[in-house]
Order: C-alpha cells, then sequence, then structure tokens
C-alpha cells in the first residue's frame, strides 16, 4: 500500500513521463504509425487492428509487416476487405509475420468483411460486448466470439486473444487505447464513442510489467488478466477518468529510460 508521500512522488513522476512521451513523437516507429497513414475511420480501424495483431517482436518488424500488408491492399485496406473474394486470396500468399501466416491473413480478412457487412462494424462488435458485460475484458470475449462463430481454423484463433482464459490480451487492449482515447495528443484516435475512457484495461507488456512492479503498483508475477485488472485499478489511483493514458508513462520509462 502506498504512503501518501509516495503516493504523491508517484503521481508525479507517472504524470511527467505521460506528458513527455503521449506526443506526436511516440509515433515514430511504433505501430501506431500504420493506421496513422489513414483518415478513414474503417481505413484506420482496419490497419491499426492488423498492426496491433502483429505486436510482438521488434518494433520495426511489427511496422514493416503491417506497412508491407497494407501495401498488398492497395492501402484501400476496407476497399480490399468488402471486395475479397476466393479469386482475391492469391494477392495474401507468400504474407508471413512470424507465426502469422498468409493463410491467416486470408481467414482474418473474411471475418472482418463479414464484420463490416453483417455486424455494423469492428466498434460494433465491441460496443456490444462491453454492453452486455459491462466490461471491456467483455468486449475482447465478444471479438473473439465473432471468429469462433465463423469457425475459423484452431491456427488463426490463437492470434484472437481468449480472456475466459485469462488471456493478457495485450494487442487488443492497445487497438482499443488507439481507437478510443481522444486524439488530443496527437497519438491516439479517439474515433470510437461507444466505450468509456475509465473502462479501457492496460496493454500490459514486459515493459509495462517490469516498471509497474518496480513502482509497486503490480503485485501478481504473471502477466495475465488479473495482472492487467489489477494494475489498471491501481492506476485508476491516479485518473479514474484515463487510467490507461499512463501506458506511456510505463512504456516509456521502460523502453526509454531502461526504469
Amino acid at each position: 500500500m502506498l504512503t501518501p508521500s509516495s503516493f504523491a512522488e508517484l503521481a508525479d513522476l507517472l504524470n511527467d513521463r505521460y506528458r513527455r512521451y503521449a506526443c506526436p513523437a511516440f509515433i515514430i516507429g511504433d505501430p501506431i504509425q500504420v493506421p496513422h497513414s489513414f483518415s478513414d475511420k474503417y481505413d484506420i480501424e482496419i490497419s491499426a487492428l492488423f498492426a496491433s495483431t502483429f505486436a510482438w517482436g521488434s518494433r520495426k518488424s511489427i511496422v514493416n509487416s503491417a506497412s508491407k500488408l497494407m501495401g498488398i491492399m492497395g492501402n484501400k485496406p476496407y476497399e480490399f476487405v468488402m471486395n475479397f473474394s476466393k479469386t482475391d486470396e492469391h494477392a495474401l500468399q507468400g504474407f508471413v509475420h512470424r507465426t502469422f501466416s498468409s493463410a491467416d491473413a486470408i481467414e482474418f480478412v473474411y471475418v472482418l468483411r463479414h464484420i463490416y457487412t453483417h455486424l455494423g462494424g469492428l466498434e460494433q462488435v465491441f460496443a456490444k460486448g462491453y454492453r452486455q458485460q459491462h466490461s471491456v475484458h467483455g468486449a475482447i470475449q465478444a471479438y473473439r466470439n465473432v471468429f469462433m462463430e465463423c469457425e475459423v481454423p484452431a491456427r488463426t484463433l490463437r492470434h484472437v486473444p481468449n480472456v475466459a482464459a485469462g488471456a493478457a490480451a495485450k494487442r487488443i487492449n492497445m487497438f482499443l487505447r488507439w481507437m478510443i482515447r481522444p486524439a488530443t495528443e496527437g497519438v491516439d484516435f479517439g474515433i470510437w464513442s461507444t466505450i468509456p475512457t475509465s473502462a479501457l484495461l492496460m496493454p500490459l507488456d514486459l515493459h509495462t510489467g517490469r516498471v509497474a512492479r518496480k513502482l509497486g503498483i503490480l503485485q501478481r508475477a504473471q502477466d495475465d488478466l488479473k495482472a492487467v485488472i489489477e494494475l489498471t485499478d491501481a492506476l485508476r489511483q491516479f485518473d479514474p477518468a484515463d487510467p490507461v493514458k499512463y501506458d506511456y508513462a510505463l512504456f516509456g520509462l521502460g523502453l526509454h529510460e531502461k526504469f
């Protein structure tokens, strides 16, 4: 438990680093630079989903893979998805990002086409899950359920987090941060209004987890959903309306300052 003095010191540190790192310079070299190359809402959503889904390994590799996929799509991802058919599958042949294969890319495109054709789009899928479960992990599970309903193979489903099994869902929580947090700092997009920023969960990765534990705001050793909830609840002490803004602070302390 933080003492009043340590709480104040920690609040000062987190807010200072949030202000330092939550700025347009953050975009350069980060996966979020991929959706920042688009202006249409649906293009932003689709490119962001792929960029976040690829977000493991080096940031350079993530950006390169997501940019390559957007190039294959003619840099018109929404149009590509909506017009996709069996005869277009060849365009994705040979694409790979680590364990995400061309077969996975094809399955994702078909699921996205279904989402935009029949379910009102990505925002509505997550929003419906949020309304039903009153939580962001409920929204993430609703997203996974669409893939299951579309009967994608197990090899593809492993790229969609299973929060019901306790997954931390770092990449999708990052995607939701991009979509929901306001564009005030020039980094996130703020194009979804159906889920409040107060409900967002921290995108927990090695950097943020290590720093959070050193700062004493995360006790759980395992990087799973329980740890995500514990850390997010701790950060709500500093800003209950927007706890995930401190993702910038923890990430910057870990990556740039080797805290």
